[in-house]
């Protein structure tokens, strides 16, 4: 009899692997969202445009295509890759470190969007009015811009986290689907689904991974609402 509750070591692996890429990819890429987002929210320069449409490149293009341009670019063979290889010892392709690239790149779009969105809905008048009383740009958007759009930086943070959990077309493309290294949640999926008797395994990872899903969002949700009632903002 196929026990639903307890988790094989190959899924266990899967399951923690996919936590660990989808933590480690949100948390690097979202100094890079702050910025992209304050750019496309407050920037007026040239190229704004081009700037805006590679942030959201990764929505609209098949996932292969992204993880066949970071294998280009980051394989042992790629320009940024030999270099990182050659100069640093860090390889990416065919490692979870690139997973985690991976993901990153396929929840930025997400993230930005979350944060360009509270951005725009600051009053700027409470930003110029600490302008006003002496204050440097730098210190007005750590202590007045930086709390206001706090509850768009954790929407954008917990939505590139689940599109991370999620991601499978760029990541096995990039890295693989190596056990115990590369094979993340949705990649185990694909396998189980794929060699005879694996289609109840297959069912548990889904249901591991639509209950990680709803979860981020709900948390997405609550924690949003939690941070603008304590900054005095309406929902």
């Amino acid at each position: 009899m196929f026990d639903w509750f307890t988790l094989s070591a190959e899924e266990q692996a899967a399951v923690l692997l996919s936590l660990k890429v989808a933590l480690w990819a949100t948390c690097a890429s979202l100094p890079f969202g702050v910025a992209a987002a304050y750019a496309l929210a407050r920037g007026q320069f040239w190229g704004r445009a081009l700037l805006d449409g590679v942030v959201h490149l990764p929505l609209i293009l098949p996932p292969v295509v992204t993880g066949y341009v970071l294998l280009l670019v980051f394989g042992r063979n790629g320009m940024v890759g030999a270099f990182l290889a050659e100069q640093f010892g860090i390889v990416l392709a065919f490692r979870w470190t690139g997973a985690a690239l991976a993901c990153a790149i396929m929840g930025f779009p997400l993230m930005v969007r979350a944060i360009r969105l509270s951005l725009e809905a600051v009053d700027r008048r409470l930003e110029e009015a600490a302008g006003t009383l002496g204050a440097p740009p730098l210190w007005v958007f750590a202590t007045v811009t930086l709390p206001l759009i706090a509850p768009g930086i954790v929407a954008g943070m917990i939505l590139s986290f689940a599109r991370a959990m999620g991601e499978f077309g760029a990541t096995i493309t990039f890295v693989a689907n190596i056990p115990g290294e590369t094979q993340t949640l949705s990649s185990a999926i694909y396998t189980f689904t794929q060699v005879p008797g694996g289609d109840a395994q297959a069912l548990r990872l889904t249901l591991i991974a639509v209950v990680l899903s709803l979860g981020a969002l709900l948390l997405s949700n609550t924690l949003s609402r939690r941070i603008a009632r304590g900054i005095g903002q309406s929902t």
